[in-house]
């Protein structure tokens, strides 16, 4: 992850077209999750929170993890406003380190696309992830134009996601896209979309 360019983003990450197009990507997720009332769900590449917070009412506890402290200040400040009692926040990067952590639900939205090495990524989620889990990950559509640029590391196909998920022990792997939009990055359009994975 490129912790400098984020950190820099993080008071102003919050824009209008960001919140709409989380809270797009929020009812995807929420669909997947209907009876989720005794899961504990983390979020890794959280941000500032926009999409893990959407899931506060749904599930017994969210953690929000990101690799930049001031966007997790951020999410702090929208918890204490809040008054959420079931979020808890923490600082890690998976791509360096994985702390001793559990879910039964990762989240991971418009995160991968930044990963340089996704399959070791993918393989800290797999750990991370409790025995009957979900893997539930938003990303951008495979798109070479998107891939010349600067923050972008690689757009996935939907059989390139699958084979690096099999490839990390997840299994019943099934890929929707379920958006598109005009101006989604850098005022290109884009398609998203939700692979739901299971580590059985």
């Amino acid at each position: 992850m490129e912790d400098n360019i984020f950190d820099e983003m993080a008071e102003r990450f919050d824009t209008p077209e960001q919140i709409e197009l989380s809270e797009i990507i929020g009812e995807e997720i929420k669909k997947k999750l209907p009876d989720a009332g005794s899961k504990d769900v983390l979020e890794y590449g959280a941000s500032t929170g926009l999409v893990g917070l959407q899931l506060t009412g749904k599930v017994r506890s969210v953690q929000l993890v990101d690799s930049s402290e001031p966007m997790l200040h951020m999410a702090r400040e929208k918890i204490s406003r809040r008054s959420l009692s079931n979020v808890r926040v923490q600082h890690a990067d998976f791509t360096k380190e994985t702390p001793e952590l559990e879910a039964d639900v990762i989240v991971m939205s418009l995160v991968l696309h930044h990963i340089h090495d996704a399959a070791d990524l993918l393989r800290q989620l797999f750990r991370v992830l409790r025995q009957g889990g979900r893997l539930l990950i938003v990303d951008f559509d495979k798109d070479e134009t998107m891939d010349q640029h600067d923050h972008i590391h690689k757009t996935l196909s939907h059989d390139e996601l699958t084979a690096l998920l099999t490839e990390a022990g997840f299994s019943s792997t099934n890929i929707r896209t379920f958006h598109h939009g005009k101006g989604l990055f850098n005022e290109q359009d884009a398609s998203l979309f939700l692979a739901d994975s299971v580590k059985e």
